[in-house]
């Protein structure tokens, strides 16, 4: 290949090849082409940066004491506690868990009992069909390559029956107090739409967009805040904007 010499400063004669060189010059081209739309995505970053600063310093003074609603004392009750809570309130999951924990206390318990018992057990979370098949071959590989213990990393988690990231980023970062991910579930997701914070429409990529906007150690608890606001104030179906706190920084009120 045809090849032009390049002396670097500081360096040995090198060569740069013809090709990576016309591709530096239409890298150069699209950029000149597209720099106003360049400036315009920057720009937006900026100001949602700005906006997410704002909105975090109001939200510590909204929930100072935000944390894990879902009543737990090991690792491995809040990883069958969240399993509930999907398309169920926190609230009928702590009615359930108290006498759910008091008849299978173990992943010993649930593996060895019949799909029936859990079922009846956690009939009314929902979708209790599902829920109890996941938990009984979740428990069953618990005892089988964990010797009953919960994994404490993203990758392990998410390999067991029923458990998503968002599921996996509740137990790390509330059981074992390693900040993982921001959990996106539905408040979430409404609030960073509704906030300006993201416009992106599947669970992964809101919670890239809010990792970048949020410093890392605010990721576990900002995420209860959105999900207290969302329980609150910023509801689906009727939100309260004029009660609400953030109404000088939420793009739906400016």
């Amino acid at each position: 290949m045809d090849t032009v010499p390049r002396r670097l400063i500081g360096d040995e004669p090198k060569e740069v090849s013809v090709l990576k060189l016309v591709d530096f010059f239409v890298i150069e081209d699209l950029f000149l082409r597209n720099r106003g739309k360049i400036q315009e995505i920057i720009m937006d970053i900026s100001s949602r940066k700005k906006r997410a600063g704002q909105i975090l310093k109001i939200l510590k003074k909204m929930f100072p004491n935000a944390g894990c609603t879902l009543n737990h004392f090991t690792p491995f009750q809040l990883l069958i506690a969240t399993i509930l809570s999907a398309q169920c309130t926190d609230k009928r999951v702590n009615e359930v868990t108290p006498s759910l924990f008091s008849r299978f206390p173990t992943p010993h318990d649930f593996a060895a009992a019949p799909l029936t018992e859990i079922e009846d057990a956690i009939r009314s979370t929902g979708f209790y069909h599902n829920k109890a098949k996941n938990i009984k071959a979740l428990c069953k590989i618990l005892e089988d390559k964990y010797q009953g213990n919960v994994p404490g990393t993203m990758e392990e988690l998410v390999t067991l029956p029923g458990v998503g990231r968002k599921t996996a980023n509740v137990v790390l970062g509330n059981a074992f107090g390693i900040v993982s991910g921001f959990v996106v579930d539905t408040h979430v997701t409404r609030l960073s739409h509704r906030l300006g914070l993201s416009d992106q429409n599947t669970a992964e990529k809101i919670e890239d967009d809010l990792i970048q906007l949020f410093p890392r150690k605010e990721w576990v608890d900002m995420s209860h805040r959105l999900i207290l606001l969302g329980r609150g104030n910023c509801s689906a179906r009727k939100p309260k904007c004029d009660q609400c706190d953030l109404k000088g920084v939420c793009p739906k009120n400016i």
